[in-house]
């Protein structure tokens, strides 16, 4: 007898629906799994042998033959487990043949009949209600996170015998309420405060400016001056995120298995900081099996590289196409995945090796040969695609034990929010969220300079040498600037002030 059920499997962050066909036949007893299944699915063929005896239920003694279709689309995970051994179950007639025909099934089994969670359910989710299956059958575990979509029923198990129970009219097993809204509201935000920075009111009006309109920011200072602290706590002054930006890094982070069980509902900008080791497919994503990398887990968040020069130079390189594009392809040979990898990169370096170059209260020990080779680890067009570049002195002894009353987050948070919203509706329907995304066909008609800007402009292109690409940073610095200050139009004092985020040449040798 030969029977179908539904379930799905991963390709980059989005599921593929595939239909698991059982055969069992006459023959020698036997357990044969096709269709591009990896080295998990293989393997499933003991647990579901072992947890449907342990359940109670009789295994076949016949050849048993799994397909996994369609054949070309690699699966991967222990996610078939519940629908392969449903399916057999339904092949032997203890559940009927068409039972589980509405519903889309996923669970890892354990050898007893516990079913166990698996990664990637808000994705199947949304594909499930995408082709109008009545519902979804999922672990314990995962039903908060299958519940956040609406439209479709989610039926939480933890047992084998559950579910054959709920298939067969005998169990009740009701649907899981989403509560999705109830989650947002009492998703944790960022942390970390502004206040309880001392000095770099310079770095801090750069990193206000990078928040107002989502520029990537490159901080260069001695140790010890606070550039990590300050990256720390960008976060608390970006702007909240929306429900929908929240499913979606969601779901990244399910697909990667970094989900909270207990948070279910990603609610904070994600706020990511790699080491310098970490390798190019870990950064951007990759692997055999296509899997986000850093970039996409900064997904509507920060992504803060420390030590820059520090970093491998391919895995900078590679940073290039995802900073213009908001997106990262992975090909595979197999199979090719695409990445969602819209963030806000920021990075701090010291000016030289040693890391004093520059700084008036320690010697350097570098040789300008030193320096040179140092700075030299950052392509051109990597630094073109950072738009404000700002140096983060040492902070004084004064300034440390000193009464300070600096500006708390909140409210540096609502400029920057007042900012963002007059973005919004200045860019309405363009699906453009902020000036950093700013298409190049639109700079003219919401960067306009008056003719003081353009000769100054000019002038500074000239003597700094900056690109193309360095010009349209500028204007798109300049008209998150005139947004702070709430201006219509962008003045000269835009300008000069983005310029100013563009030269480093006070470090350079």
């Amino acid at each position: 007898m030969m029977v179908k059920v539904s379930s799905a499997t991963l390709v980059g962050i989005d599921s593929y629906p595939v239909v698991v066909e059982v055969d069992v036949a006459r023959g020698l007893p036997q357990f044969s799994t096709v269709g591009l299944p990896d080295a998990a699915v293989k393997e499933s063929k003991d647990r579901i042998r072992a947890a449907i005896r342990n359940s109670g239920y009789s295994f076949p003694r016949n050849h048993v033959t799994v397909n996994l279709a369609p054949a070309d689309i690699r699966k991967e995970g222990t996610g078939f487990d519940l629908p392969i051994a449903l399916a057999v179950l339904s092949a032997e007639g203890v559940i009927p043949g068409d039972g589980a025909r509405d519903y889309m099934l996923m669970g890892e089994l354990s050898l007893d009949g516990t079913v166990k969670g698996v990664n990637g359910v808000l994705s199947a989710a949304q594909l499930a209600r995408n082709l109008n299956f009545r519902g979804l059958v999922v672990p314990e575990e995962n039903a908060s996170e299958a519940a956040m979509v609406q439209g479709i029923e989610v039926i939480a198990i933890k047992t084998l015998p559950e579910i054959v129970d709920y298939f067969n009219g005998v169990g009740d097993i009701h649907p899981v309420s989403s509560g999705s809204e109830r989650l947002w509201e009492r998703s944790p935000r960022a942390g970390g405060d502004f206040r309880e920075i001392r000095g770099q009111d310079q770095a801090k009006r750069a990193m206000e400016i990078a928040a107002a309109g989502g520029h990537n920011l490159l901080m260069i200072g001695s140790p010890g001056s606070g550039k990590t602290m300050l990256a720390e706590r960008l976060p608390s002054i970006l702007p909240p995120l929306t429900f929908e930006e929240a499913v979606e890094i969601t779901k990244i982070y399910s697909v990667a298995g970094l989900l909270d069980r207990d948070e279910v509902l990603i609610g904070s900008r994600p706020f990511r900081a790699p080491h310098h080791t970490i390798s190019d497919a870990g950064l951007v994503g990759g692997g055999q099996n296509p899997r986000p990398g850093e970039i996409s887990l900064a997904h509507h968040g920060v992504l803060f590289l420390d030590e820059l020069p520090e970093f491998r130079k391919n895995a900078l390189e590679a940073l290039r196409q995802p900073l213009e594009n908001g997106s990262v392809t992975v090909t595979r040979a197999s199979m090719t995945a695409s990445f969602p990898a819209r963030f806000m990169l920021v990075a701090a370096m010291n000016p030289c090796p040693c890391g004093y170059h520059g700084d008036p209260g320690r010697t350097c020990r570098c040789s300008p040969r030193q320096i040179r080779q140092y700075q030299a680890r950052l392509s051109g067009p990597l630094l073109d695609r950072i738009d404000i570049h700002v140096l983060v002195s040492s902070v004084k002894y004064r300034e440390l034990t000193g009464p300070y009353n600096g500006e708390s987050s909140k409210v540096i948070a609502e400029r920057v929010l007042r900012a963002r919203k007059r973005q919004q509706e200045r860019m309405a329907g363009s699906g453009t969220p902020c000036n950093a995304r700013l298409p190049d066909r639109k700079i003219h008609d919401f960067c306009a300079l008056d003719e003081d800007s353009h000769r100054l402009l000019e002038m500074a292109m000239e003597r700094l040498g900056l690109s193309a690409r360095a010009f349209t940073r500028i204007l798109k610095v300049s008209r998150t600037i005139a947004d702070l200050e709430e201006c219509d139009a962008i003045a000269t004092r835009h300008v000069a002030e983005a310029i100013q985020y563009r030269s480093l040449d006070s470090y350079r040798i």
